[in-house]
């Protein structure tokens, strides 16, 4: 998670003094980046606590990193993207760091619920 951060600071780093993110994808960046602490939070959390229960819902709280994850993918591959090519490999990079900093959480919940349990929470595709 650390070395995706890094990613995303080096990223900020080479476009100063400019904002490496559209300002139409910005709002999209900063929910993406608050919840993807909040799940962070939450991972220290269960780490700390053993909290199964708490661990497993993680993995639907990140449902709402991945959906803003593919809505920034449609805007990359509108028509009426204006932005640039270098814009859009930065949009495309930093969604990834962030969408998979998100994942990392979730898997840190699912070993807590294998490490507490003795057993995996069902994977999204079994519920």
């Amino acid at each position: 998670m650390g070395a995706l951060a890094v990613h995303v600071a080096r990223i900020s780093r080479l476009r100063h003094p400019d904002c490496a993110l559209p300002a139409d994808v910005r709002a999209s960046f900063a929910e993406m980046g608050a919840r993807a602490v909040q799940l962070a939070n939450t991972a220290r959390e269960v780490l700390v606590s053993g909290d199964h229960s708490k661990a497993a819902r993680l993995r639907d709280e990140d449902d709402a990193v991945d959906t803003e994850h593919r809505r920034l993918f449609t805007l990359l591959m509108d028509h009426k993207w204006q932005d640039g090519v270098c814009s859009a490999v930065d949009v495309a990079l930093l969604g990834r760091y962030y969408e998979r900093f998100a994942d990392h959480a979730v898997e840190i919940g699912r070993r807590v619920v294998f490490e507490e349990t003795g057993g995996l929470p069902l994977s999204k595709q079994m519920v």
